[in-house]
């Protein structure tokens, strides 16, 4: 799969318009700057009395466009939809999907869209009158059989004491399935295992050993392997981050739980992604109860052992076919002596790939970017990418998908 099959970055204009669920779409557009997308917002002047523009100027970090009679030397009211690779309107009030269907442009949104030949997602919002109402309905079939896709709406707390179909969808479904209609896919059909965050191995019942990792880059790497139309598995360990609700999770904490889990769910899984931070070394013995200073004195001495190396047992009890990827987090500053402790590791563990970050006080952990180098089983360089994590996913699983 050649590296430009995923957008790096993406011309994403959000629409939005006068709904009580237009504080939503700040988070939409937040969740596109931070994928590394360009966003240009389009708000319809009744949208603007409930979100403020400085708030989605400052977010994305773009001016926000209503006045379909601004910017009339540069045809601005054709322009951004002519330079819009993805279009979502987030809320979709009734009124707005009407006209939609209708074809109307009697504002900027509306020129905007009619100019452009770019994918739309619509969320809607309404109560559930709205949403049910003949007019409404046969307004949203006529969208869909246009190719027009539509994100919820979903079921629950409505303006006020209503409840029922018509409340938005959450953020992070609006933003996957505005991005898989941009995204190849190429994983379509194959079972993705993802490890993620870091382990922990417990002291005492408060206390406990473990790492920086967020697991943000595993996240990611699910979050775009089901874009990729893959079916996902990921096994979280104390992710400081949320996940798109259609990735099944499976939760741990020590290394031994998720060594579990993983051993588990390998054999059902085509590729296996290890991306979490795994302790190499667990306490010997773990109080139970809170280890008390006054009992301990100056010193505290702690005992301990090894873990098992989850990668190296995997990839010596893989099944037929099955890739690995491995990670390994580095603090080395040299990009040489960097290369040759992943090229023994690799050598070593016997995975098909080994993703190598530098990690230390200030980068790799806990950071919105990263930057890598992947080594193949034969120790060659065959990618090396810096950027957000996302942009990183899908480098990675261009790797995948190739293979």
């Amino acid at each position: 799969m050649p590296s430009d099959a995923v957008p790096r970055r993406l011309n994403v204009v959000v629409g939005i318009t006068g709904g009580i669920a237009a504080y939503k779409a700040v988070g939409i557009v937040r969740a596109f700057v931070l994928a590394g997308h360009d966003v240009h917002v389009v708000a319809t002047e009744n949208a603007l009395r409930f979100v403020g523009r400085p708030t989605l100027e400052a977010i994305s970090r773009n001016l926000v466009h209503s006045d379909l009679y601004d910017g009339v030397a540069e045809v601005r009211h054709v322009a951004i939809g002519q330079a819009a690779e993805l279009i979502v309107v987030a809320p979709a009030t009734a009124n707005s999907i009407a006209k939609l269907a209708g074809g109307f442009a009697d504002d900027l949104l509306g020129n905007t869209i009619l100019a452009s030949t770019a994918p739309i997602v619509i969320a809607p919002a309404m109560h559930t009158e709205m949403w049910q109402n003949p007019a409404t309905v046969a307004n949203v079939q006529l969208l869909r059989d246009r190719g027009v896709t539509v994100v919820g709406p979903a079921v629950g707390q409505l303006t006020g004491a209503d409840s029922g179909p018509g409340r938005m969808s959450e953020v992070d479904d609006i933003v996957a399935a505005a991005l898989s209609t941009v995204t190849p896919q190429d994983l379509k059909g194959r079972r993705i295992l993802v490890t993620a965050g870091g382990t922990r191995e417990p002291l005492d019942p408060v206390r406990f050993i473990g790492n920086r990792s967020s697991g943000r880059q595993g996240v990611a790497i699910a979050t775009a392997a089901a874009a990729r139309g893959a079916e996902v598995t990921l096994i979280a360990a104390n992710l400081e981050v949320g996940h798109p609700p259609s990735i099944h999770v499976i939760a741990v904490s020590t290394t031994a739980e998720l060594a579990t889990a993983v051993s588990s769910a390998a054999t059902e899984n085509d590729v296996v992604i290890m991306a979490a931070a795994v302790a190499d070394y667990r306490p010997e013995r773990v109080a139970e109860s809170k280890i008390k200073k006054d009992s301990q004195g100056d010193v505290l001495d702690l005992r301990l052992i090894r873990n098992p190396d989850i990668l190296m047992s995997l990839a010596e009890h893989r099944i037929p076919g099955q890739l690995i990827v491995g990670f390994a987090a580095e603090t080395e500053p040299d990009d040489t002596a960097l290369l040759a402790i992943g090229r023994e590791k690799i050598a070593r563990k016997g995975s098909d790939l080994l993703v190598i970050n530098r990690v230390g006080w200030t980068e790799g952990f806990a950071s919105a970017d990263n930057s890598v180098s992947v080594l193949d089983a034969t120790g060659a360089v065959v990618t090396a990418t810096n950027g957000t994590k996302l942009s990183v996913a899908n480098r990675i699983l261009d790797l995948v998908s190739a293979r």
